[in-house]
């Protein structure tokens, strides 16, 4: 039997009145950050990107609205070579501090007169020659950059200029911190490791001369009370970052510091969303010495 004239025509427009709301929806474009940042999340949770796409998409817009004094390395924190110290002082320094780069001052750290490549010292470790040795010949010119600079600006400049580190300023022209490329680049894909940085199959807790110890943030509450022999609520916080990050009541940034219990904690290393390795002195009276038999390590602290 033929269907009645205009009934197919009929059921069309029940279901193009059905499924429009759903249509426009879809084809909505976002109207602000937040909601194309909940269409992104919405877009992970049916799995059409994977967490650590999503995690760098996140940090792109992030990127976007930080500025340089959200990241910059502390003038406090910077490893600096003096102009006019001689060769066989700083060669040492250089080295432990496994840094590629070193900012170079005159009289104090507002005067930067350039930037120092660890390379450019290679042909003088076999024989450091202080006589020899001329640090304006292979002094590199440094670049400067105002605090309040945002990094996705930043990081144009460092692609074009090839430079990797920058002297960041205040209003008055005076040395605020540093910054770096891979500063900028760890907001956007997370922490970068290189093979001076503490590798998973270390140990949590890393001794190192002169009561210092390099802690990563996730390392289990209750192994930092037995090897420290400390009481902290192990019911209250999980982890290291955890009790750190309730005493400083914010997200840190590298070079910050907290002192807790007669132990300084200094952060090496932390993006815009958490913590991930610190720096500990033992500055004062503490709970207890470290407890014996503990996993150590004679490695330098890494950056």
């Amino acid at each position: 039997m033929a269907p009645e004239p205009g009934a197919a025509t009929g059921g069309l427009s029940l279901w193009r009145r059905l499924l429009e709301p759903l249509l426009r929806r879809l084809r909505r474009e976002p109207r602000s950050r937040r909601e194309l940042v909940e269409t992104l999340r919405g877009a992970q949770e049916r799995e059409l990107l994977d967490p650590e796409a999503l995690t760098m998409l996140e940090g792109v817009l992030n990127v976007a609205d930080m500025q340089v004094r959200d990241i910059m390395i502390p003038r406090a924190q910077m490893e600096v070579v003096r102009r006019d110290a001689p060769l066989s002082e700083f060669l040492p320094d250089v080295v432990a501090s496994a840094h590629s780069r070193l900012p170079v001052v005159g009289d104090h750290r507002d005067e930067v007169v350039g930037i120092l490549l660890a390379k450019d010292l290679l042909r003088f470790f076999g024989d450091p020659d202080d006589a020899a040795f001329d640090m304006q010949e292979i002094l590199r010119p440094a670049v400067f950059v105002p605090e309040s600079k945002r990094l996705n600006v930043l990081l144009k400049e460092f692609r074009l200029s090839r430079n990797h580190m920058a002297i960041v300023v205040d209003e008055y022209g005076g040395v605020a911190g540093l910054v770096t490329i891979e500063d900028v680049l760890e907001q956007i894909v997370g922490e970068i490791e290189d093979e001076h940085d503490v590798e998973d199959y270390l140990t949590q807790i890393m001794q190192h001369p002169g009561g210092r110890y390099t802690i990563k943030a996730l390392t289990p509450l209750d192994e930092f009370n037995a090897y420290f022999q400390t009481a902290y609520d192990e019911d209250a916080f999980d982890t290291v970052g955890g009790l750190l990050l309730s005493h400083f009541a914010h997200v840190p940034h590298r070079g910050e510091t907290l002192t807790l219990d007669g132990m300084e904690f200094r952060v090496l290393r932390a993006d815009n969303r958490r913590l991930h390795l610190v720096e500990m002195r033992l500055v004062g009276p503490t709970p207890a010495e470290p407890a014996s038999g503990g996993d150590t390590a004679s490695e330098e602290a890494p950056r």
